[in-house]
C-alpha cells in the first residue's frame, strides 16, 4: 500500500487563517489571529520554543501546515484542570507530551537525587512539571473535557508503550496507555501518525476506529478475525516441545538472509554456499501477523520473561519487516502496530522548512532557556542511529534507519540562522544529529535492509552491507563553511569514530576545519565485559582514531584534544573492569572531571539486563548465564570513584576496595601504582558537586596529556603499563 507523503494531505478548511507568528498560548493571541477555537491543543512539559529542535514546535507547525488551528499549553499548573481549559475545548483532540526529555530523567539523577535545574524551563528553574508528566497531563485533560480524544506522544510515552521496568520504583509498570487513560499513543517520530489521526478525525472518524496506523499503540479487546497470532508468551524449557513458531525467526525473512549469506560467501571465496533449510511453517504475511508477548502480570513477576519480552520487542523494530505486538494487561490488550515508515528526504526538508520563528515565545520576556541557548545556532541534518548502543533510547524512539535532509535544505537553514537569529556571530555550534557522521549512510541493499533484524549495523563489526562513504558529509561541510558570513562550523554531536576511521578523508576534514580545540567521543569503557553488553567497539578502535586525530591535527598545525566519555556501573561491569579502566586512564594521563553512572531508562536493552540479570542480546532462557549487575549504592559509588581515581576524596574507598580485591600492589607512590598509600594532610581536596551526567575527562587546564603525576609524559606508560595484561591481572 502506498504511503501518503505528509505534505500531500488535503488542507483543512481553517487554512484560510494563515500562518501564526507563534502558535498561540492564550485567548488573546487566538483573538488576534481571528480564531474562535483551536482544532488541536498541544500540552507540553517544556517551555514553548518555536524551533525544530523542540518536538512540540515540529508537531504544531506540521499540523498548522495541514490547515489546522493549533494552540500550545506550555508547562501548565497540574494541580487542577483550570490551566488545561484556558484555550477552550479543542475541536479534534489534545496532543500531550512530557517534553523533549523523559520527565523522570529530567528531574532525577542516576542516583535518584532531585536535580537543581531544568534546562527546558525559563531561567532553568526546576519543578515546573510533575513526575510522570504524560500521565498527569492526560488525566487533567480528561477532567477538563472528558469527551475530547487524548493522543499521547513524545519520548516519555514512546518508551513506555508496553509494560516496562521503572527504575524509580524498582518495579515493572503497566503500559502508559492504561495509566494515562489516553485513547492512543504515537511512538517514535510521529509526523505520519499525527497527520493521519488529524485527517481522519476531521473527516468524522472516531479515535477508537483507528487501529491500522503505524507507529501507534492502543487498547483492543482481542485479536481480529483474519490475523495469525504467534505465541511468544512463554520461554521453552529443555525437554518441552511446544508446537509454536520460533518467535526469533520470521520465515518470510529467511530468503533475504540467504541472499546476504550467499553474497558474503562469494566475496570471501569460501566453499559453495549450502542451501538454507526453510522451517516447515507457512509463509506468513507480516501485515496480518501479531506476536503475543508475555502478559503484564507475568513480566511483572518474572524478570526472565521480562528480558524475553524485551528481546522480542527489539527484534520487531525494523519498519521493513516488523510485525504487530500484543500484550495483555488484566482484561485489556495493548496492541502495538509496527514502527512508522521513515520520512523521505523531501519530507524531512518539508518538516525542517516549516515557518519556525526559531525563538522562544515572547511570553517569556527574554528569560534564558538553557536548552535553547545550547542549540540556537545548531542545525540538525539527520535522524536515527544504527549503532544500537544498549543504554541509548535513540533506536527505540527514532529507529535505526537514517533519515537525512538534502544539502540544499541544510544550507538554507544555516542562512536563516545567519540572517534571522539574534546574537549570531558567524559560528554554527553543531552540524549533526543523534550522531555526527551517519548522514546519508544506509544499507547497500534495500532488500537486505528490509529483512534485517540485527540490533546494530556496526557491532561486533561494521556490516559488509553498510555503506560507509562519507563523501556526501564532506561535501556538506565544505559547502557550509563556504557560505557568506559563516566563520566556523563546529561538530559537537556524538562522533561514531569506528565509522570515521573507515574514511581518513573525513577525519582529516573534520580535524582540520571543524574541531574547536576539543572533540568529544564516547568509548564508554576499555574492557570487553561491559563493552559487549553496550554493543560498543573495543578500545583498539579508539586508539586507531586517536592516531588519525593527532596526525591530522599536527598536519594542520593545531593543538587539539580528544575528550573521551566513560560510563560507570553499566550492566556487565565488574570491580576489576573499573580498576583496569582506572589504570588505563592513569596510563594515558586522563582525569575524569564529570562522571556518569549507568541510568536505566525505560525499555532500553541495558535496562532489561539491569532488571533481569539476563542478556536479551541473545536468546533468553532460565538457564542463560547471568549478567553481572551493579545495583547497590556502595558499589555504584566505588565504580564512580575508580573513574575519579585522582581525587583524594576517593582514595580511602579505593584503598579498601583494592585490598579486598587483593590488589594492594596498586597502592603506593610508585609510577605504576594507582593511588598513594597515605592521605594528604593538606585541605582543599573536596570535589565540587557534579551537575553534568556524563564522564568528561579533563585536567586543570588541558583535557589530556598533562603532568598531574609529576612525571614527564609517557615515562610510565611505556615502561610499566605495557605489562598490564600479566602484572595487573588478579
Amino acid at each position: 500500500m502506498r504511503t501518503t507523503l505528509i505534505f500531500d494531505y488535503p488542507k483543512y478548511w481553517a487554512e484560510c487563517f494563515g500562518i501564526a507568528p507563534y502558535l498561540p498560548m492564550s485567548r488573546d493571541e487566538m483573538q488576534q489571529l481571528g480564531w474562535d477555537s483551536c482544532d488541536i491543543v498541544l500540552v507540553t512539559g517544556d517551555a514553548y520554543v518555536d524551533h525544530p529542535s523542540f518536538g512540540m514546535a515540529i508537531i504544531g507547525r506540521l499540523l498548522e501546515g495541514q490547515g489546522y488551528r493549533v494552540g500550545i499549553i506550555s508547562q501548565p499548573d497540574w494541580q487542577s484542570k483550570d490551566d488545561f481549559m484556558k484555550l477552550g475545548k479543542p475541536n479534534l483532540y489534545y496532543g500531550i507530551a512530557a517534553g523533549n526529555m523523559d520527565s523522570m530523567i529530567n528531574r532525577y539523577t542516576a542516583d535518584r537525587k532531585i536535580r537543581s535545574e531544568d534546562a527546558y524551563t525559563p531561567d532553568g528553574i526546576a519543578g515546573r512539571r510533575p513526575d510522570r508528566a504524560s500521565i498527569v497531563y492526560s488525566q487533567r485533560c480528561k477532567e477538563a473535557y472528558k469527551d475530547v480524544p487524548i493522543v499521547l506522544g513524545g519520548i516519555e510515552a514512546s518508551l513506555r508503550r508496553i509494560a516496562h521496568y521503572d527504575y524509580w520504583q524498582d518495579s515493572v509498570r503497566r503500559s502508559i496507555l492504561i495509566d494515562a487513560a489516553a485513547d492512543i499513543v504515537v511512538y517514535g517520530n510521529a509526523e505520519r501518525a499525527t497527520c493521519e489521526i488529524a485527517q481522519r478525525l476531521s473527516r468524522g472518524e472516531s479515535i477508537a476506529s483507528m487501529t491500522d496506523i503505524r507507529g501507534t499503540a492502543f487498547i483492543r479487546k482481542d485479536t481480529p478475525e483474519g490475523w495469525f497470532e504467534i505465541d511468544s508468551s512463554r520461554i521453552d524449557r529443555p525437554g518441552k516441545i511446544d508446537k509454536i513458531i520460533n518467535p526469533y525467526v520470521c520465515t518470510s525473512d529467511l530468503e533475504e538472509c540467504s541472499i546476504e549469506k550467499q553474497q558474503q560467501d562469494t566475496a570471501n571465496n569460501t566453499e559453495p554456499p549450502q542451501p538454507i533449510t526453510i522451517l516447515p511453517y507457512p509463509k506468513l504475511a507480516k501485515e496480518k501477523t501479531v506476536i503475543r508477548l508475555p502478559s503484564f502480570d507475568k513480566v511483572r513477576n518474572d524478570p526472565v520473561l521480562y528480558a524475553h519480552a524485551n528481546r522480542i520487542l527489539h527484534l520487531e523494530t525494523n519498519p521493513g519487516n516488523a510485525r504487530a505486538l500484543v500484550q495483555r494487561h488484566g482484561d485489556q490488550e495493548i496492541w502495538i502496530n509496527p514502527p512508522p515508515i521513515p520520512l523521505t528526504t523531501p519530507e524531512m526538508d518539508y518538516v525542517f522548512g516549516l515557518p519556525y520563528a526559531r525563538l522562544p515565545h515572547p511570553a517569556y520576556h527574554g528569560a534564558k532557556i538553557p536548552a535553547y541557548e545550547m542549540i540556537r545556532f545548531s542545525v540538525n541534518i539527520m535522524r536515527g542511529c544504527f549503532g544500537g548502543c544498549t543504554f541509548c533510547s535513540i533506536t527505540e524512539h527514532e529507529g535505526r534507519i537514517i533519515q537525512s535532509r538534502s544539502e540544499e535544505s541544510i544550507l538554507h537553514e544555516i542562512e536563516e540562522i545567519r540572517d534571522k537569529v539574534p546574537g549570531f556571530t558567524g559560528v554554527i555550534s553543531d552540524l549533526g544529529g543523534p550522531t555526527a557522521n551517519m548522514y546519508r549512510l544506509a544499507c547497500k541493499s534495500k532488500v537486505i535492509e528490509a529483512a534485517c533484524r540485527k540490533a546494530s549495523c556496526v557491532y561486533p563489526g561494521i556490516c559488509q552491507n553498510l555503506n560507509t562513504d562519507h563523501s556526501a558529509l564532506i561535501q556538506l561541510y565544505r559547502h557550509a563553511r563556504a557560505l557568506k558570513g559563516i566563520k566556523k562550523i563546529l561538530i559537537a554531536s556524538g562522533l561514531r569514530y569506528d565509522l570515521a576511521v573507515k574514511s581518513p578523508e573525513y577525519v582529516k576534514e573534520l580535524v582540520t576545519y571543524h574541531v574547536g580545540g576539543y572533540l568529544k567521543i564516547a568509548p564508554e569503557h576499555t574492557e570487553q565485559g561491559p563493552l559487549s553488553k553496550m554493543m560498543k567497539p573495543g578500545i583498539g578502535t579508539y586508539d586507531t582514531f586517536k592516531e588519525m586525530f593527532e596526525k591530522y591535527s599536527k598536519e594542520a598545525n593545531k593543538e587539539q584534544y580528544l575528550i573521551p566519555y566513560f560510563i560507570a556501573a553499566h550492566p556487565g561491569t565488574s570491580d576489576e573492569d573499573m580498576m583496569h579502566l582506572a589504570l588505563w586512564l592513569k596510563q594515558h594521563e586522563f582525569r575524569a572531571d564529570q562522571v556518569q553512572a549507568f541510568y536505566p531508562s525505560p525499555m532500553a536493552t541495558a535496562t532489561a539486563m539491569y532488571h533481569s540479570e539476563r542478556n536479551p542480546l541473545h536468546k533468553v532462557t532460565y538457564k542463560s548465564d547471568k549478567v553481572q549487575i551493579v545495583k547497590s549504592e556502595e558499589q555504584r559509588r566505588l565504580h564512580k570513584a575508580f573513574l575519579r581515581y585522582h581525587d583524594p576524596n576517593n582514595w580511602p574507598l579505593l584503598r579498601e576496595a583494592l585490598q579486598q580485591m587483593r590488589r594492594s600492589d596498586l597502592i603506593g607512590d610508585g609510577i605504576y601504582q594507582l593511588i598513594p598509600a597515605k592521605q594528604p594532610k593538606t585541605t582543599g581536596y573536596h570535589s565540587p558537586r557534579r551537575k553534568n551526567s556524563t564522564a568528561k575527562l579533563t585536567t586543570n587546564k588541558k583535557p589530556i596529556l598533562t603532568q598531574h603525576t609529576g612525571l614527564p609524559p609517557k615515562t610510565y606508560s611505556n615502561k610499566v603499563f605495557k605489562q598490564t595484561p600479566k602484572k595487573f591481572k588478579k
